[in-house]
């Protein structure tokens, strides 16, 4: 293993739009041969949950479109201020993840299991928001942000996602 490329992934966000690209850069990697670590710390750790229930939100992402009715559309911030709008958004993002065929979070993390991404949580932030790992999924490792420097000191890729 020591010879094979490395990357680390710091894991930031738990909102069902910021748990894609951690868990599918990570199996890509994997699937290339590299040796991958996760290490999800606070909002990121809600990734880790046995029982998921991911929502997005449209508030302070400008850049979000839909496609609905033959084309993109944009919601403004103001929009979000509305109650409903973050769930509406959730169904809808659901709907087209499911319509265009692309893998569930709770997939992508089964990939990644097997795979066998190393997946560690942070033990700060768990105590932090009062978790505890039998809230989290099996087979990850709990630990600080010593280990994760350790990591990433000698990973060839670090992302901050």
């Amino acid at each position: 293993m020591a010879d094979n490329k490395s990357m680390s992934i710091i894991v930031t966000k738990g909102s069902l739009d910021w748990a894609y690209p951690p868990f599918i850069l990570a199996t890509t990697a994997a699937s290339l041969g590299l040796d991958v670590t996760l290490f999800f710390t606070f909002y990121g750790l809600a990734l880790l949950k046995k029982d998921l229930d991911l929502k997005i939100t449209t508030l302070g992402n400008p850049a979000m479109e839909m496609p609905m009715m033959g084309m993109h559309m944009q919601m403004p911030n103001l929009v979000s201020a509305l109650p409903g709008v973050d769930a509406m958004a959730t169904t809808m993002m659901k709907n087209l993840i499911k319509k265009k065929g692309v893998a569930s979070i709770p997939e992508l993390r089964d990939m990644a299991i097997e795979a066998e991404v190393r997946m560690i949580a942070c033990q700060m932030t768990l105590d932090l928001f009062e978790y505890s790992k039998d809230d989290l999924i099996d087979g990850i490792e709990l630990a600080g942000a010593a280990t994760y420097i350790d990591v990433a000191t000698r990973s060839d890729i670090n992302l901050y996602i």
